[in-house]
């Protein structure tokens, strides 16, 4: 269990040394400062490999409970209750705790849980009015490599969640779209693993920059330090992005999905529509009476509320009302 659950210290100002030249990168920094001071809960949203976790530190050790050590909570656990017993086990201690002060939960990974899980989430985070009522609340950061919008409206997670957790997006841009800031992050890499294999710092070429800056990379700033990693080992740059080179370039889950949609997905989706149509229709026609819309639909009355909550029906609803 402990495996799921971790302390993570922040000490070193390496580890959340964000570096960019590109303007979506340093508004993203000086978004981050501003927020970082408040209680206000995170979600970092961004395609693997993006610095979402080196993020979650900055935000925690910018913050004014940065003395306190972050907790990360993985939730790609394989075992959901386990995920969910150690979640309320460290949200009750922060509640419990007077003297230590309010803590800071790092979420990794929230779009792997079920829905049965993001249920039992929701019921564990507490809303604004426990802030309101003096309550002690712990500081929520969240990460996602999937976007979330997209999610709600394929019924693979809760929209109450997402509210809950969404005080401020941070969406963390693909390195291929901020190219210009390769150099740097090349520079503050190679710097960062000589000094820790104790070798010197290989010189990169012109011509080797300017293959860097073709590349798409599609693992992000994490296949970027793990290039800077294998030039300092092998201490021969050219050699190092020749192996780059050769590389299959595969695409991210992200942009897979939106420019080769499968044919599961696209008939996975077209019955989620036509199911919420004929929810809808037989919410008209009964007036929102639910016990006999359920009945026209032949399914339990418990069925069609959370089916009413999963399709966002519940809040078309109350905007009429």
């Amino acid at each position: 269990m402990s495996s799921l659950l971790t302390s993570v210290n922040t000490p070193p100002a390496i580890k959340t040394f964000v570096p960019g030249l590109s303007p979506a990168i340093q508004q993203l920094n000086s978004l981050v400062e501003e927020i970082a001071r408040t209680n206000i809960p995170v979600l970092l949203m961004g395609e693997s490999g993006t610095g979402k976790e080196i993020y979650g530190r900055r935000i925690h050790r910018l913050s004014k409970h940065s003395d306190k050590p972050l907790k990360k909570v993985s939730c790609r656990a394989v075992e959901q209750r386990e995920f969910l017993a150690l979640l309320r086990a460290e949200l009750k201690e922060n509640a419990e705790s007077t003297e230590n002060g309010q803590r800071t939960v790092f979420l990794d990974g929230i779009d792997e849980l079920d829905l049965e899980s993001q249920k039992v989430l929701l019921s564990l985070l507490p809303d604004s009015e426990a802030e309101e009522n003096g309550a002690s609340r712990p500081r929520i950061i969240a990460s996602t490599s999937r976007n979330l919008e997209r999610e709600i409206e394929s019924g693979r997670f809760r929209r109450e969640l997402f509210f809950r957790i969404n005080g401020v997006c941070l969406r963390l841009p693909p390195l291929r779209d901020r190219k210009q800031d390769i150099q740097a992050f090349m520079e503050h890499f190679l710097a960062k693993h000589a000094t820790a294999l104790g070798r010197d710092i290989p010189p990169i070429s012109g011509r080797e920059l300017e293959f860097l800056g073709a590349h798409d990379w599609p693992g992000n700033v994490r296949e970027l330090e793990n290039l800077a990693r294998r030039i300092v080992l092998l201490g021969d740059p050219k050699k190092a992005i020749e192996e780059l080179a050769e590389m299959p370039r595969l695409e991210s889950k992200e942009q897979e999905e939106q420019r080769t949609p499968s044919l599961k997905a696209a008939a996975r989706t077209a019955s989620r529509r036509a199911e919420r149509d004929l929810i809808a229709k037989a919410l008209e026609r009964t007036h929102w009476n639910r016990k006999r819309a359920a009945q026209e639909l032949q399914i339990s009355y418990k069925s069609l509320l959370y089916k009413i909550k999963q399709t966002g029906l519940e809040d078309k609803q109350k905007d009429r009302g």
